[in-house]
């Protein structure tokens, strides 16, 4: 899979850029668990040409920006643009030597999950940037808010803040979820078994939790490995707080006063839920846990009352690694709920 192909009229552009050297970028150390884990430190010949795939990118991407500009053109001259919303995103992110990986777009870091998302039209105030956790399953939802339409009861999101007052109150999480093998991209693609570019048993499930004295990702692998990063204070994922063995340092506390421990198993409660979530379930998945106890972030889940409710819940796993969805290869699929407001502690 060779390097973006830009128009003939801009590929002279963008001479001097090179990826950003940031923390993760071909790190000394290795980051990441299961085949990232494994990847080789890039030499200068493999950084140099991920310089140029960078380059190729922000070139081809000239192209699009000119189709844009275009519409936004012929919408102001027909005098629609002032009763038109425009919706600017991607279906995805992408890394480029960051974690030492090759180009690509299937992994569950930062640099592949978090897009941009540009919102412009009527009723939204130039330049408003709205610091609210959402994802691509929010924009139907928003789309039938502009429109004064009802929402649907089968929606797995709701109505992004677009402009003040617009929306209901806001959830903290994003799901993200991969199922089969990494596509890798470029001249040095090959890492897969036999120089493929496809690197099999890449399936994972993970959250993105962003709340009150917390920022964090958490995810489990198809070959149950884990990882979880706080990037409050790691923001480029390097350093996998996930334990190997739950005792000694996985017993002092952490985030907001807890162990990871404790952490985790309100974590893994919390994917247990949204991993096969549908409608409402997705929008409020700690009413699914606990619904008639008031907790509807983690910070509330992490309380020491529901300490013996939590250390009760099955963890997310899977029973072996597969190309797609199958069931079967899920591991369990139904977390434990409380009932009538006590502890889970009190009933066993």
């Amino acid at each position: 899979m060779s390097a973006p192909i830009p128009l003939q009229r801009h590929t002279h552009l963008f001479q001097d850029v090179t990826v950003p050297r940031t923390a993760n970028f071909n790190p000394d150390q290795p980051s990441g668990v299961s085949w990232v884990h494994d990847l080789p430190l890039q030499n200068q010949s493999v950084v140099d040409y991920h310089d140029h795939f960078y380059r190729s990118r922000l070139r081809a991407l000239q192209g699009v920006d000119e189709l844009v500009d275009g519409l936004v053109t012929r919408l102001e001259k027909s005098g629609q643009l002032d009763h038109t919303y425009i919706i600017y995103t991607s279906d995805n992110g992408f890394h480029i030597g960051q974690h030492r990986l090759p180009p690509g777009k299937t992994c569950g870091f930062e640099e592949d999950i978090r897009v941009p998302l540009f919102i412009r039209g009527p009723g939204v105030a130039k330049g408003d940037v709205q610091d609210a956790v959402t994802t691509h399953v929010d924009l139907a939802p928003t789309l039938f808010h502009l429109a004064g339409i009802p929402t649907r009861d089968d929606f797995d999101g709701t109505a992004i803040p677009v402009m003040p007052g617009f929306g209901g109150e806001r959830h903290e999480h994003v799901t993200v979820e991969y199922w089969g093998s990494a596509v890798v991209e470029g001249a040095y693609s090959g890492l897969g078994p036999g120089g493929s570019t496809l690197i099999p048993n890449n399936t994972y499930k993970s959250v993105r939790l962003l709340g009150e004295g917390y920022n964090l990702y958490y995810s489990v692998w198809c070959n149950n490995e884990h990882e979880l990063y706080d990037l409050s204070t790691d923001p480029y994922q390097l350093n996998n707080l996930y334990p190997t063995t739950f005792q000694g340092d996985c017993e002092a506390p952490h985030i907001l006063g807890r162990t990871l421990s404790q952490t985790l198993s309100r974590l893994d409660a919390l994917l247990m839920v949204l991993k096969s979530c549908q409608g409402m379930t997705c929008i409020e998945p700690w009413d699914v846990l606990q619904p008639v106890d008031p907790v509807s972030t983690l910070k509330d889940a992490l309380h020491p009352q529901y300490d013996g409710f939590y250390g009760a819940q099955p963890r997310v796993s899977f029973d072996w690694c597969d190309a797609g969805y199958i069931v079967d290869a899920e591991g369990p699929q139904v977390p434990l709920t409380s009932r009538y407001g006590v502890s889970w502690d009190v009933w066993v």
